[in-house]
C-alpha cells in the first residue's frame, strides 16, 4: 500500500498562493452567510411542522439535521455562483465539512430510533463518525482515491471463476447491507409505530400488525441487501431445508411458542391489561411477545409464561367479557350476637371502601354454623382486579374489628368444655394433704 502524498501538498500550496486575500473574504463572507441562513430557514420549517407521536421519525429533534442539510445547499448554490468569478477552495472544504456532520446527524436520528439506548447505539454511533470524518479528511488532503486504490489492491480470490475479493468491496457490501437493513427497520419502525397509534383498532390486532410489519421489513432489508453484496439469494433454498429439519426436531417447542402468540393476539383472548390465573398464578397481563407473556402479579413479581401454556392449559380469565370481580371476605361472629345487625355492619364497611362499586351491589350472608360461633360471609365487587386485593381485604377486616367492637359483636375463639363424670374409682371429697 503506497500512498501518494505529493496532492497534500500541492493543495497546500495551492491554498497558498492561488487565492488572493479579497477572495478568502468573499469565501469566509459566504460561508457565514449560509451558515445563518441554514440555522433560520431549519428553525423556522421544524418549528412549524411539529412531529406526532403517531408519526415520529428519530430520535429527538429534527431540526439538529435540517440544519446541515439546509446550509449544505446553501453552500452548494454559493459555490456555484463564486467559481465564476474565483477560486472555492475554502468553500468546497465546508461543503466536504457540511456532509460528514448532515450523516453523522442522520445517522444518530434513525439509529436512535430503531436501536434501543445503550452501549450498543454509542459505539455504532461513535463508529460512524469516526468513518465520516476519516472521509473527509481524506478528501480535502486528495489521498481519497489513493486510499481506496490500496484497499482495492489487497484482496484473495475465490472459486473457479476466480473471482476476486478485496478489501474495497468487503467493505462496499457491508455499507450497503447496514445501510439497507437500517432503511428498512426505519420504515417498518414508522409504520409500527403508526399502527400502534390507530385507537380504532384493538390493541391486540395492532400488536399483531407491528410484529407482521417488523418481520417483513428486516425480511425485505435481507432480500435486498444480498443481491447487492453479491449472493445468490436461490442459494437460500438449501438453508430453509435445514431450518425446517430443525423445527422438526429441535426447534418445535419454540416456533409452537411463536405461532401461540400470534394465535393469543389473533383471537384476542388475551388483552394487555387483563387479569388471568394461569399455572397457579395469578396476575395483570403486561405484554404479550412473540415467544412469552408476561404477567404481573400482586406483589410485584413479574411472570414469564410461555404462549403455549395459554393455549394447550385451561387459563381462568378475570376481564374476559366484565372487568368486574368479586372478593370474599369471611367473618365469624358468637352465638350471642345480633347477626342481622353483623350483617348490616360488615355492608357498612363495604360502603366505607371507595374501590367497592355500587352495581352489583354487595351482600353479607350465613354461610355456616360452626363449632364455635357464626360463619358470615360478605362478598363485595371491584372494577380493577389489576390493583390487588391485598389492601382491600385489610381495610375491610379492619373496619369489621373496629365496628364490631363498637357494636358489642362478638367474635369468637376456639373453645372446649370439659366435664367430670364420677366413677367409683373418684372419691367424693378431695383428699387435703398436710404439711
Amino acid at each position: 500500500m503506497n500512498l501518494d502524498f505529493s496532492r497534500l501538498s500541492d493543495l497546500v500550496a495551492d491554498m497558498a498562493s492561488s487565492a488572493s486575500p479579497s477572495e478568502w473574504l468573499w469565501q469566509l463572507a459566504a460561508v457565514a452567510f449560509c451558515l445563518a441562513l441554514g440555522f433560520y430557514a431549519s428553525r423556522a420549517v421544524c418549528h412549524r411542522i411539529r412531529s406526532t407521536p403517531r408519526w415520529k421519525f428519530g430520535k429527538g429533534d429534527f431540526e439538529r439535521v435540517a440544519f446541515p442539510l439546509f446550509t449544505l445547499g446553501f453552500v452548494a448554490l454559493a459555490e456555484l455562483v463564486l467559481a465564476r468569478y474565483q477560486t472555492v477552495v475554502l468553500v468546497n472544504i465546508v461543503k466536504s465539512l457540511l456532509v460528514a456532520l448532515a450523516a453523522i446527524r442522520a445517522a444518530v436520528y434513525v439509529l436512535g430510533h430503531i436501536i434501543p439506548e445503550g452501549a450498543f447505539l454509542r459505539t455504532v454511533v461513535r463508529a460512524i463518525a469516526w468513518i465520516a470524518w476519516i472521509a473527509v479528511v481524506l478528501h480535502v488532503t486528495g489521498l481519497l482515491p489513493d486510499v481506496i486504490a490500496a484497499l482495492d489492491d489487497v484482496g484473495i480470490t475465490l472459486g473457479k471463476g476466480k473471482q476476486k475479493v478485496t478489501l474495497w468491496i468487503a467493505l462496499q457490501a457491508i455499507a450497503a447491507l447496514a445501510i439497507t437493513i437500517t432503511i428498512s427497520l426505519w420504515l417498518g419502525r414508522i409504520t409500527e409505530t403508526r399502527v400502534l397509534a390507530a385507537e380504532t383498532i384493538q390493541m391486540s390486532t395492532r400488536i399483531v400488525i407491528a410484529k407482521l410489519i417488523r418481520a417483513g421489513a428486516l425480511l425485505v432489508a435481507i432480500l435486498v441487501a444480498l443481491p447487492l453484496v453479491g449472493i445468490d439469494i436461490t442459494a437460500l433454498s438449501i438453508f430453509s431445508g435445514a431450518l425446517g429439519v430443525g423445527l422438526g426436531f429441535g426447534l418445535q417447542k419454540i416456533a409452537s411458542n411463536y405461532v401461540s402468540g400470534f394465535i393469543v393476539l389473533l383471537d384476542r383472548s388475551l388483552r394487555i391489561g387483563d387479569v388471568i390465573t394461569v399455572d397457579g398464578r395469578r396476575g395483570e397481563v403486561k405484554a404479550i411477545e412473540s415467544r412469552y407473556t408476561v404477567i404481573k402479579g400482586a406483589d410485584g413479581v413479574e411472570s414469564i409464561i410461555p404462549n403455549e401454556t395459554l393455549i394447550t392449559q385451561s387459563v381462568n380469565h378475570h376481564t374476559y367479557s366484565d372487568p368486574k370481580v368479586s372478593m370474599v371476605v369471611a367473618v365469624s361472629v358468637s352465638y350471642e350476637s345480633d347477626v342481622e345487625k353483623a350483617c348490616d355492619l360488615l355492608l357498612r364497611a363495604a360502603r366505607s371502601q371507595s374501590r367497592v362499586i355500587a352495581d352489583p351491589p354487595s351482600a353479607a350472608r350465613v354461610k355456616h354454623l360452626g363449632d364455635n360461633g357464626i360463619d358470615l360471609e360478605l362478598t363485595v365487587w371491584i372494577g380493577d382486579p389489576a390493583v390487588g386485593e391485598a389492601e382491600l381485604r385489610s381495610d375491610l377486616l379492619k373496619e369489621v374489628l373496629r365496628t364490631f367492637r363498637e357494636h358489642g359483636i362478638d367474635i369468637p375463639y376456639p373453645r372446649r368444655d370439659v366435664r367430670l363424670i364420677a366413677t367409683p374409682e373418684t372419691p367424693e371429697k378431695p383428699i387435703s394433704s398436710k404439711a
